[in-house]
Protein backbone atom coordinates (compact mmCIF):
# COMPACT_ATOMS: atom_id res chain seq x y z
CA UNK A 1 0.00 0.00 0.00
CA UNK A 2 1.01 3.61 -0.46
CA UNK A 3 1.56 5.95 2.44
CA UNK A 4 0.58 9.59 2.15
CA UNK A 5 1.34 12.70 4.13
CA UNK A 6 -1.74 14.89 3.66
CA UNK A 7 -1.80 18.69 3.69
CA UNK A 8 -4.85 20.95 3.69
CA UNK A 9 -4.94 23.41 0.76
CA UNK A 10 -4.27 26.98 1.94
CA UNK A 11 -6.29 29.38 -0.17
CA UNK A 12 -6.15 32.30 2.26
CA UNK A 13 -3.79 34.18 -0.03
CA UNK A 14 -3.65 34.61 -3.78
CA UNK A 15 -0.85 32.86 -5.62
CA UNK A 16 -0.57 35.10 -8.66
CA UNK A 17 2.20 34.22 -11.13
CA UNK A 18 3.11 35.55 -14.56
CA UNK A 19 1.30 33.64 -17.27
CA UNK A 20 2.13 33.15 -20.95
CA UNK A 21 -1.44 33.54 -22.17
CA UNK A 22 -0.59 32.62 -25.78
CA UNK A 23 0.63 29.21 -24.60
CA UNK A 24 3.95 27.42 -24.90
CA UNK A 25 4.28 25.32 -28.05
CA UNK A 26 5.33 21.72 -27.65
CA UNK A 27 5.56 21.22 -31.41
CA UNK A 28 7.25 23.67 -33.79
CA UNK A 29 8.69 26.79 -32.12
CA UNK A 30 6.88 30.10 -32.46
CA UNK A 31 8.27 33.61 -32.14
CA UNK A 32 8.92 34.47 -28.49
CA UNK A 33 6.52 36.79 -26.75
CA UNK A 34 8.06 40.12 -25.84
CA UNK A 35 6.06 40.31 -22.66
CA UNK A 36 3.67 38.33 -20.51
CA UNK A 37 0.35 40.12 -20.36
CA UNK A 38 -1.58 38.15 -17.77
CA UNK A 39 -1.15 36.43 -14.45
CA UNK A 40 -2.67 33.22 -13.15
CA UNK A 41 -3.66 32.36 -9.58
CA UNK A 42 -2.86 28.70 -9.00
CA UNK A 43 -5.19 28.57 -5.98
CA UNK A 44 -8.11 29.64 -8.18
CA UNK A 45 -7.00 27.47 -11.10
CA UNK A 46 -6.45 24.22 -9.20
CA UNK A 47 -8.85 24.42 -6.24
CA UNK A 48 -12.59 24.54 -6.82
CA UNK A 49 -13.65 23.39 -3.32
CA UNK A 50 -11.15 24.79 -0.76
CA UNK A 51 -12.80 23.16 2.27
CA UNK A 52 -12.49 19.68 0.75
CA UNK A 53 -9.19 19.97 -1.13
CA UNK A 54 -5.96 18.42 0.12
CA UNK A 55 -2.44 17.87 -1.17
CA UNK A 56 -0.51 14.63 -0.77
CA UNK A 57 2.96 13.54 -1.80
CA UNK A 58 3.22 10.21 -3.68
CA UNK A 59 5.21 7.42 -2.08
CA UNK A 60 5.59 4.33 -4.23
CA UNK A 61 5.55 3.42 -7.91
CA UNK A 62 2.28 1.57 -8.54
CA UNK A 63 1.07 4.35 -10.88
CA UNK A 64 4.36 4.93 -12.73
CA UNK A 65 2.85 3.69 -16.00
CA UNK A 66 0.80 6.91 -16.03
CA UNK A 67 3.82 9.06 -15.24
CA UNK A 68 2.89 9.43 -11.55
CA UNK A 69 6.11 8.96 -9.64
CA UNK A 70 7.60 9.10 -6.17
CA UNK A 71 7.40 12.61 -4.64
CA UNK A 72 4.85 13.97 -7.14
CA UNK A 73 2.22 16.11 -5.43
CA UNK A 74 -1.45 15.23 -5.81
CA UNK A 75 -4.31 17.73 -5.63
CA UNK A 76 -7.20 15.73 -4.13
CA UNK A 77 -10.83 16.82 -3.84
CA UNK A 78 -12.91 14.88 -1.32
CA UNK A 79 -16.21 16.38 -2.51
CA UNK A 80 -16.11 14.83 -6.01
CA UNK A 81 -18.40 11.86 -6.63
CA UNK A 82 -16.23 8.94 -7.86
CA UNK A 83 -16.71 7.75 -11.43
CA UNK A 84 -15.39 4.78 -13.37
CA UNK A 85 -11.81 5.51 -14.47
CA UNK A 86 -11.10 8.23 -11.89
CA UNK A 87 -7.69 8.37 -10.27
CA UNK A 88 -8.54 8.02 -6.60
CA UNK A 89 -6.98 7.99 -3.17
CA UNK A 90 -8.69 5.10 -1.42
CA UNK A 91 -8.56 3.80 2.12
CA UNK A 92 -8.59 0.00 2.15
CA UNK A 93 -8.54 -1.80 5.49
CA UNK A 94 -6.96 1.21 7.20
CA UNK A 95 -4.27 1.92 4.57
CA UNK A 96 -4.19 4.52 1.79
CA UNK A 97 -3.57 3.57 -1.82
CA UNK A 98 -3.58 5.46 -5.12
CA UNK A 99 -5.25 3.62 -8.02
CA UNK A 100 -7.65 3.97 -10.95
CA UNK A 101 -11.23 3.07 -10.06
CA UNK A 102 -12.80 0.34 -12.14
CA UNK A 103 -16.46 -0.34 -11.44
CA UNK A 104 -17.31 -3.93 -12.30
CA UNK A 105 -20.44 -6.08 -12.22
CA UNK A 106 -22.66 -3.26 -13.57
CA UNK A 107 -21.43 -0.88 -10.85
CA UNK A 108 -21.83 -3.30 -7.94
CA UNK A 109 -18.15 -4.21 -7.69
CA UNK A 110 -14.92 -2.21 -7.42
CA UNK A 111 -11.46 -3.06 -8.69
CA UNK A 112 -8.45 -0.82 -8.00
CA UNK A 113 -6.14 -0.72 -11.00
CA UNK A 114 -2.41 0.03 -10.81
CA UNK A 115 -0.56 1.19 -13.92
CA UNK A 116 2.74 -0.54 -13.09
CA UNK A 117 2.78 -4.17 -14.29
CA UNK A 118 4.65 -5.24 -11.15
CA UNK A 119 1.43 -4.71 -9.17
CA UNK A 120 -1.80 -6.68 -9.37
CA UNK A 121 -5.28 -5.19 -9.45
CA UNK A 122 -7.06 -5.19 -6.10
CA UNK A 123 -10.63 -6.49 -5.99
CA UNK A 124 -12.71 -5.02 -3.18
CA UNK A 125 -14.48 -7.79 -1.32
CA UNK A 126 -17.62 -7.65 0.79
CA UNK A 127 -15.73 -7.82 4.11
CA UNK A 128 -13.21 -5.09 3.23
CA UNK A 129 -13.27 -1.74 4.99
CA UNK A 130 -13.16 0.44 1.88
CA UNK A 131 -13.82 4.08 1.08
CA UNK A 132 -12.89 6.35 -1.81
CA UNK A 133 -11.21 9.10 0.21
CA UNK A 134 -10.90 11.59 -2.63
CA UNK A 135 -10.47 12.07 -6.37
CA UNK A 136 -7.15 13.27 -7.78
CA UNK A 137 -7.69 16.29 -10.01
CA UNK A 138 -4.08 17.29 -10.71
CA UNK A 139 -0.59 15.91 -10.38
CA UNK A 140 2.26 18.35 -9.83
CA UNK A 141 5.68 17.03 -10.68
CA UNK A 142 9.27 18.17 -10.74
CA UNK A 143 10.73 18.04 -14.22
CA UNK A 144 14.39 18.58 -13.35
CA UNK A 145 14.92 15.15 -11.82
CA UNK A 146 16.72 12.34 -13.61
CA UNK A 147 14.29 9.89 -15.19
CA UNK A 148 14.63 6.57 -16.91
CA UNK A 149 15.71 7.14 -20.47
CA UNK A 150 17.06 10.64 -19.80
CA UNK A 151 20.63 9.41 -20.30
CA UNK A 152 20.05 9.71 -24.06
CA UNK A 153 20.04 13.51 -23.65
CA UNK A 154 23.60 13.56 -22.35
Amino acid sequence: MTTFKLFRADTATALSLDYADAGIRAGFPSPAQDYISQSIDLNRELIEHPASTFYARVAGDSMSGEGIEENDILVIDKSIEPEHGDLAVCCLNGEFTLKRLCFTNHGRGVRLMPSNRRYRPIDINEGDDFVVWGIVLYTIKANRRRRLGSERWG
